[in-house]
Order: structure tokens, then sequence, then C-alpha cells
């Protein structure tokens, strides 16, 4: 019985220690080793986000760029932050590993920050300051200015890249899929794992940047440098307790194996019964820990890929369950094309909705609010949506749905675009009454600052939070979800990609929209002066990109089948080895007999 007992604690899910040695679940992972991951997600956020939030503020103030170029840097930069981890991901499951894929990143991380905190601190890596009205008439910074900034700034995505897909993996690997107790506790961790990025990041919002604004850019970078260390020696100390997965080969690799085997057979026929198709013998399968899937219609022509021509060439044959891997990522991409727009809008929060708080009136009694605070609402919103949703919606909604998530993760996407359309539409109609201000006090030429509350903005970053905590967890949890055991890193990355694509096309959008409105003498819709701007045009324009990519989103969602889950596939390899074990048995017995 103790025996039976000590085989059951073991992890039936493939993890290992640092040396390659099976745990146990009684003394690695679950929430013990996920409260060092969750505790230096709050720490880091605090870091990145002390310095993501006030960026736009920094570039326009200190380095004296305009409306359109300092939002499209903090945009082009914030891109990369979040385009960066599939260069992590493919490291960690084909390389490295996931932890020390994440080690030598943080290294780097470090780096980036120390020396973007020293940039802001030497007078001599920043133009002298400037005082004009118009920012035209400031000195701007010099190239070796520029090179030390934004170098310590992509420095510092790169190290990002490493940790941003791996952090969160890490954590979700502390969970057993074939435990059920750990399977249940796994489906609340992505929910408080957003909750620990919005409780660093409203830190940030709140005192880093008034810190940033009031005291001054050396200690308002220095202390999310000094937060950033502390979050990685948390992470370090809690190493004996993680359990880990052996790295899986290059992702890529696989699925372009797939996809060159199916297009040199694309002439063969594909036979009428899937199991004469190429497929590894269950034991092997149960031997590393991995798991069979059987053969799928989606997708059908990769499934030739798999089709026997008496080749061993992998570029040739797959396996049927490599196919399927190839087919679950492929069949999630649609999906992330429709989560790119309301990222778009995500980045707004850091640029122009910052931008417009500028020009109003900050004051409660004698205290100034930083308008990158205004932010700390999105972070507000957010947690108490996760808690109320996680905590009441779900239990509710699930005695109807029999979901143990309440509702599907596309439902819960699907609710999120719903609210980026609503949100935008609040924008622009806030904006246009800020503007009717502007022009009814005398104020459009000069841009001076409205006698208008900065709290007429609060409605749009409210919703803005509120949106995340359905469309934002909802995403990391999907992609995660339904990508392969095996690529579950590249899985995350594809959260990532969608924020970095995000504001890629935010700068892209920005760019053509103010060019375009400026041609044949027009004073276009985004200037240096937002007095004079059009935002609520722009704002507008989002809107209907908002809705365009709603219908995109309900056409895609009605061809995407959910992947089977992870822990009945387990089950029914288990039976079937059973069974074939029992065969086998049986023929042996026969033979002696005989």
């Amino acid at each position: 019985m103790a025996v039976e007992e000590g085989i059951d604690d073991y992890t039936q899910d493939g993890t290992v220690d640092l040396k390659g040695n099976p745990v146990r679940r009684s003394k690695r992972g679950g929430w013990t080793a996920c409260s060092f991951v969750v505790v230096y997600e709050v720490f880091e956020r605090m870091a990145y986000y002390g310095i993501s939030s006030n960026l736009v503020l920094y570039l326009t103030r200190k380095l004296h760029q305009g409306t359109v170029k300092s939002a499209n840097n903090v945009t082009n930069w914030v891109g990369t932050i979040w385009i960066t981890p599939i260069l992590g991901a493919y490291v960690a499951d084909a390389h490295l590993g996931r932890y020390w894929t994440f080690v030598f990143a943080s290294l780097i991380y470090v780096t980036g920050m120390s020396l973007l905190t020293l940039s802001v601190s030497i007078p001599g890596l920043k133009p002298p300051p400037c005082h004009q009205a118009n920012i035209d008439d400031c000195k701007k910074a010099s190239t070796l200015q520029l090179a030390t900034f934004f170098g310590a700034l992509y420095t510092l995505a790169i190290g990002t890249g490493g940790t941003k897909p791996n952090i969160s993996t890490i954590g979700a690997d502390q969970f057993d899929d074939f435990h059920p107790k750990e399977k249940a506790s796994k489906l609340s961790f992505f929910n408080w794992w957003m909750f620990s990025i919005f409780f660093g990041t409203l830190f940030a919002n709140t005192v880093l940047v008034y810190i940033q604004d009031n005291v001054g850019w050396t200690l308002g970078y220095g202390l999310p440098t000094l937060g950033l260390v502390i979050s990685v020696m948390i992470f370090l100390a809690g190493t004996p307790f993680y359990r880990h997965r052996v790295p899986a080969g290059s992702p890529f690799t696989k699925m372009a194996m797939v996809i060159v085997a199916a297009a040199r057979k694309w002439r063969v026929p594909l036979p009428s019964d899937p199991k004469e198709l190429h497929e590894l013998d269950l034991e092997e399968y149960a031997r590393n820990g991995k798991f069979m899937i059987g053969s799928t219609p989606t997708l059908r022509f990769l499934n030739k890929a798999a089709v026997k021509t008496g080749s061993t060439d992998p570029w040739m044959l797959s396996a049927v369950t490599q196919v399927e891997e190839t087919k679950q990522m492929l069949r999630m991409i649609p999906i992330l094309i429709a989560t790119f727009v309301p990222s778009t809008m995500i980045a707004q929060i850091k640029t122009l909705f910052i931008k417009q708080g500028t020009t109003l009136d900050r004051h409660i009694g004698n205290f100034k609010i930083p308008p990158a605070s205004l932010a700390g609402f999105v972070t507000t919103s957010m947690l108490v949506c996760v808690v109320l949703y996680d905590r009441f919606f779900v239990p509710v909604i699930r005695k109807w749905t029999n979901n143990p998530r309440g509702i599907t993760l596309l439902q819960r996407m699907g609710i999120g675009l719903v609210l980026h359309f609503v949100i935008m539409a609040v924008a622009s109609l806030t904006e246009r009454y800020r503007l009717n201000v502007a022009k009814q006090h005398g104020l459009v030429e000069n841009g001076g600052q409205l006698p208008l509350t900065i709290f007429i903005l609060l409605p749009q970053f409210v919703l803005m939070g509120t949106a995340d905590a359905f469309l934002e967890v909802a995403k990391l949890e999907f992609f995660y979800d339904q990508a392969p055991e095996s690529m579950k890193s590249l899985g995350t990355s594809y959260s990532s990609t969608s924020l970095g694509i995000g504001n890629f096309l935010s700068s892209f959008l920005l760019s053509t929209v103010s060019d375009i409105t400026q041609r044949d003498g027009h004073e276009g819709w985004i200037l240096n002066n937002l007095n004079k701007s059009h935002l609520d045009y722009y704002y507008a324009f989002f809107a209907v990109l908002n809705f365009l990519n709603f219908i995109f989103f309900m056409a895609m969602i009605r061809f995407y089948v959910y992947k089977a889950e992870v822990s009945d596939s387990m089950h029914v390899l288990t039976e079937e080895l059973k069974v074939m074990r029992l065969k086998a048995s049986n023929q042996e017995a026969a033979k002696g007999i005989a």
C-alpha cells in the first residue's frame, strides 16, 4: 500500500527537477511553487510599467518629441517588447528549457533597466530643459543621447523576450493536468496570475508615475530597477520547489516538417482509414511522458504528411500526433488575428489617452494628479472584475452551462471585443466634448489647459480594465490551453505577439491617419496641439474598426474546434496500453499452452 501511495505521489505530466529526475507532487509544484512566481510577477510588472506608463511624457518633456513621434516611439518599443517572446519561446522549447532561458534573459533585463536609469540621471545624456510652449522651438536630443536611451530600452526589450513567454508557463507547469485537485487549481491560476500583474501595475501607475512627475526621473526609474532585481531574487529563491519540463525540440522545426512533408506529397491520396497513417507506438509516448493525439478531419491536407510512402525522412514523413500538434497551432491563428485590433486599443492607454490628460485640470485641492496615473483605474477596474468573475460569475453560470469555466474562453473573449467597441465610442464622445469646451474658452490656438477635470476621461479607463478582465485573461489562458503540451511556451507567446502587433499597428495607423488628414492643406486629425486636433474622429474610426473586427471574430469562431482535454487523452492512452499488455500476456499464455 505504501509503495502504491509513493508511486501515486509522482507527477504524471512528465515534469522533472533540474537534474532530470521525476518529482514528487508533495515536494514540488502546486501553489507553494507558484507563490514565488506570482510574487515575482508583482515586482516585475511594477518595474516594467514604471517605465512604460509615463514614457510618452518623458519623450515629450525631456527629449522634446512631438505627439506623433513620441507616441510611435512608445508603441514601437512596446511592440518589440511583446514580439521578442517568440524568440524566447523558441530558445526555451528547443534548447535551454523554460527555467534557464528565463534566468539568462533576466540578467539582460536587469542590464537594460540599469542603463536606462543612468541615461535619465546623467545630465550629458539628455538635452537641456526647455519650457517653450511650442516643442518645435526646443533643442532636440543628440544622436548619442538618443542612442544611449533607446539602446537601453531595446536591451530591456530583448531581456523581456526571454522572461515573458516563460514565467507564466513555468507557473502553469506547477499543476499536474492528470491530478483532479491540481487541475482544478490550474483553472484559477490564470485569473490570479493576471491579478498579480495588475497589482504591480497599480503601484507603478500611482506611486511611481507620481515620483517621476513630482520628484524626478532618476528616482522614478531607479525604483523600478531595484524592484526588478528583487523580483529576480524572489524567483531564484523558489528554485528548490519548481517542476520543470524537458525541452521538446524546436516547435517551428516540427511544424515546418509537417507542412513540407504534406506539400511534397500533395498528389498522394489519403487512406480511407486514418489508422493507416504513420504513428509512433503507444509505449514510446507513455515512456516519454508525451501524449498521443488522434487524427482529425480539420486542415485535412496536412494529414498527407503522415501518409506512408516508404521514406522515413522526417521532412517526408510525420507522425499523426506531430501533424495534429501543427494543426492546433495553425487553428489558433485566425483567433490570434482577431485580437490585433483590441491590442491596438490598449496601446492608446500609454499614448493618446495620457496626452489628453495633460490638457485637463489635474488638481484635487493642492494635489496634482499625474496624467499617467489614470491608468491605475484600468488596473483597479480589472482587479475588481477578475475577482467578481472568478468568485461570483463563474459559480452561478456553471450551474447552467456545466462548463468548469462558466462560459467558454472564446465567449469570454467575445464579451471583451464588444467592450472595446463601447470604449472607443465613449472616448470619441468624450473628446468631442473636450474640444467644444476648448472652443468655448478660446483655448484652441494656444493649446492651453482646459477648465475641465481630468476625471472626464475616467469612463474610458474603467471600461478598458473591464474589457481586460474578459479579453486579456481569456486570451492568455486560451493560447496556453489550446497549444500542444510540447509547444506551451510558443502558445503563450501568441498572446504577447497579439499585443506586439497591436502596438505596431497603432504606430502604422497613427502615422498614416496623420499623414492622410494633413494632405491638400488640411490641418489634420493629430497635431502637437491637441486642442486643434480631431482625436474624436480618430477614436470614432477605431470604434468602426472594432465593430468590423468583432464580425470577423464571430465568423472565425464558427469554424474553431477546441482540442481534446489532455487528461482525457492520457486516460485513453493508459486504457489502450492496458488492453495491449493484456492481449500480449494472453498471447504468451496461449503459446505456453500450445
